[in-house]
C-alpha cells in the first residue's frame, strides 16, 4: 500500500534566513500535529524559474514569495488571481496536481484580519485613510483598503511620483499627496499606515508632525521590528488605538497554510510569542 505523500512548502526569496515564516509554520504544524514540514529556500533571479518547476515533482504544494522575486514570480505563474495582478505581486503560490502555479496576493487581507483582530467591528469605510510609502506593501495595503469600502486613500510619498503611479494603478479614490502634506492630513485620517521601513530597526527615524492626531484615529505600522516603533508610541500617547505589523505578517499566512496543509489555522497570543521566540 502507497504511504501518502508529507507535504512540503516554504518560502522562497534572496535572502531568507531572516524569515520568520518557517518558525510561523512549523508552530502550527506542531500544534495541530499535521503532518509536513516549511523549509527557508534562498533562490537568485536566475534560478527562479527552474526551482518554481522542479519544486512540485520534489512533493512541494506551494511556497510563499518575498522580497526580490514578489513581481518577477507573476511572469512565472499559469493562473494569477485578480488581486494579485491589480497589486502586480504575489506572495503565495500553490502548486497544483499537474504541476501548475498559482499565484495570489493575500498580503492585503492580511492587514485587514490584523487591524480587525485588534479593533472587531473597523472597516475601512469608516473615512479617509493616509498610506505612508508607495513599495509592495503599499500597493497590497491600498488595494484592500479600496476594497473594504474606504472612500479616499490618500498616499504620501518621498518621491511624488510613484505616489502619482498608485492612482493610475487603483483608480480615483486614490489621492496622491506630498509628503509635505501628512501634517494637515493626520486630523482628517480615519486610519494612518506607514509601509515605509523609516522606524525600523538599523533604518532612519520616521519623522512626521502629528500634533493634530487625536482619537478615534487608528494608527498602525507594517514594521515589527521594534514591534512599539516611535510612531505607535506617540499615536498611543495621544490616545490613539494602534495595531503592530507582527499581526499582517500573521494573517497573511493563513490562507496559504490552508490550502497547503488542508487545515485552518488560528492566529492568537500563542502564535504570537511562537514567532517572536518568546
Amino acid at each position: 500500500m502507497a504511504r501518502p505523500k508529507i507535504p512540503l512548502a516554504g518560502v522562497i526569496g534572496d535572502p531568507v534566513a531572516h524569515s520568520l515564516s518557517p518558525r510561523l509554520h512549523g508552530h502550527w504544524l506542531s500544534r495541530y500535529g499535521l503532518r509536513g514540514h516549511y523549509v527557508p529556500l534562498e533562490v537568485n533571479h536566475a534560478d527562479l524559474a527552474e526551482v518554481l518547476r522542479t519544486l512540485p515533482r520534489m512533493g512541494f504544494v506551494g511556497v510563499n514569495v518575498t522580497i526580490p522575486h514578489k513581481e518577477h514570480v507573476l511572469t512565472l505563474a499559469d493562473s494569477v488571481t485578480d488581486r494579485a495582478a491589480l497589486i502586480g505581486a504575489a506572495n503565495t503560490l500553490t502548486f497544483t496536481a499537474a504541476g501548475g502555479i498559482q499565484a495570489d496576493n493575500t498580503d492585503g487581507m492580511g492587514f485587514l484580519g490584523s487591524i480587525r483582530q485588534s479593533l472587531p467591528g473597523w472597516t475601512a469605510s469608516a473615512g479617509p485613510a493616509l498610506v505612508l510609502g508607495s513599495g509592495g506593501a503599499a500597493k497590497a495595503i491600498v488595494w484592500a483598503l479600496l476594497s473594504d469600502g474606504a472612500p479616499v486613500v490618500y498616499v504620501a510619498n518621498r518621491t511624488r511620483a510613484r505616489a502619482d503611479a498608485l492612482k493610475d494603478q487603483f483608480g480615483a479614490r486614490v489621492s496622491p499627496v506630498d509628503w509635505t502634506m501628512i501634517p494637515d492630513l493626520v486630523g482628517d485620517a480615519s486610519l494612518i499606515v506607514n509601509t515605509t521601513s523609516l522606524g525600523m530597526d538599523g533604518q532612519p527615524p520616521l519623522t512626521i508632525d502629528l500634533s493634530r492626531l487625536r482619537p478615534p484615529t487608528v494608527v498602525s505600522d507594517i514594521v515589527y521590528a521594534p514591534l512599539r516603533t516611535a510612531l505607535l508610541e506617540e499615536a498611543a500617547s495621544r490616545g490613539c488605538e494602534t495595531v503592530d505589523g507582527l499581526g499582517m505578517l500573521l494573517h497573511q499566512a493563513v490562507p496559504g497554510f490552508e490550502r497547503w496543509f488542508s487545515y485552518t489555522p488560528l492566529v492568537d497570543d500563542d502564535l504570537r510569542a511562537a514567532v517572536l521566540g518568546a
